[in-house]
């Protein structure tokens, strides 16, 4: 599952994706939920694992479409909500949530999950989130034969630890501010609220080492694999992929930053029952193992981690002992900055 998140994050910049067309009001067949998905591979797992097996035991059918950031807005201040169920980044539904565009999750009518197994970190009143996934800290084995960066104050020690690196651009999403305050002494606990100033002088330390600030996941798994960088940031199912392809890559789970995809309901869908029942179905364990296996992300239900082989769990973000070596990004601070950070973060980077 190599787009997913590429995908997820341009749209913040207001990127279309390929998808068919939303589906006008006339169109609209009875028993039909209408989500909004990242499209391309991400469908191909969901179809498979969720949308028509939740077909098959309700009766209800399930069409995934893409949609913009902005079309998402645009199509709720209209008035003229087309789609049902909202399938995206935290933050994206966060946005849609401070305008009073979705509804409360129905938690207390589930029947086949339970709202006390979700991983609280990600359960919220109006969005709750179907899998988590993660940047690690990558390098190459070869060139660190060695002894590889355990930490983000060790990738900043070049000296210690020689090479060409990489870290993430503020068109990824968002850049390593994080990262850069984990190396500069900042205890996880104590990242947010993030002090911009004190990131951006850490990563004055680290620029002359930098190749490339990364904007695509796509761009970030080249540089590792034409070994135009020997250690950088990187999502995590970006990275498996190269590995098993034998890529000579590995990556700490020391210090990761887990990232989350959410799901919320449109207070004025047509079949806002319909959305919040598939959501009950899509987080219920055995349903979250599966898709969560094929996707290389980690479920949000608690109750799924024991459903995953040795091998399963211990590539999978937000698993207990993620949690406790890495930190959730608090989407909440970067929705709040964002426009401020992408101003500093230009001025920044252009020096």
């Amino acid at each position: 599952m190599t787009d997913l998140i590429r995908l997820n994050r341009r749209l913040l910049l207001g990127t279309a994706l390929a998808a068919p067309a939303l589906i006008s009001r006339p169109a609209r067949a009875a028993g039909e939920v209408i989500v909004r998905t990242p499209g391309g591979t991400y469908d191909d797992v969901m179809r498979r694992h969720v949308y028509e097996p939740f077909t098959r035991e309700t009766g209800i059918v399930v069409r995934p479409v893409a949609a913009t950031a902005s079309k998402l807005i645009a199509m709720f201040r209209a008035n003229n909500v087309e789609l049902d169920l909202i399938d995206t980044g935290d933050g994206q539904l966060l946005t849609l949530e401070r305008m009073g565009a979705l509804a409360p999750i129905a938690y207390d009518k589930w029947k086949w999950s339970k709202a006390e197994d979700i991983i609280p970190e990600v359960r919220n009143e109006r969005r709750v989130a179907n899998f988590v996934y993660c940047t690690v800290l990558a390098y190459n084995k070869d060139h660190f034969a060695g002894g590889a960066p355990n930490s983000w104050a060790e990738f900043w020690d070049a000296g210690k630890f020689p090479g060409p690196r990489m870290l993430a651009d503020m068109a990824s999403g968002s850049p390593n501010l994080e990262f850069a305050l984990l190396a500069d002494g900042v205890p996880k606990d104590r990242i947010y609220p993030i002090d911009v100033d004190r990131a951006l002088k850490s990563l004055d330390r680290i620029r002359p080492q930098i190749r490339r600030f990364w904007d695509t996941g796509a761009m970030s798994a080249q540089m590792l694999s034409d070994k135009e960088v020997v250690a950088g940031s990187i999502w995590n199912g970006r990275l498996q992929v190269l590995i098993d392809r034998g890529a000579p890559l590995a990556y700490t789970w020391n210090e990761h930053m887990i990232q989350v995809q959410a799901l919320g309901v449109f207070k004025d869908a047509q079949n806002a029952q319909g959305a919040q029942l598939l959501i009950d179905y899509m987080l219920q364990p055995e349903v979250q193992a599966k898709y969560s296996k094929d996707l290389i992300y980690g479920p949000t239900n608690n109750r799924a981690f024991p459903l995953l082989t040795e091998e399963e769990r211990a590539r999978a973000p937000g698993s207990p002992t993620s949690r406790q070596t890495g930190f959730f990004q608090n989407s909440v601070w970067w929705e709040d900055n964002r426009d401020r950070v992408n101003r500093t973060w230009s001025r920044w980077v252009q020096r």
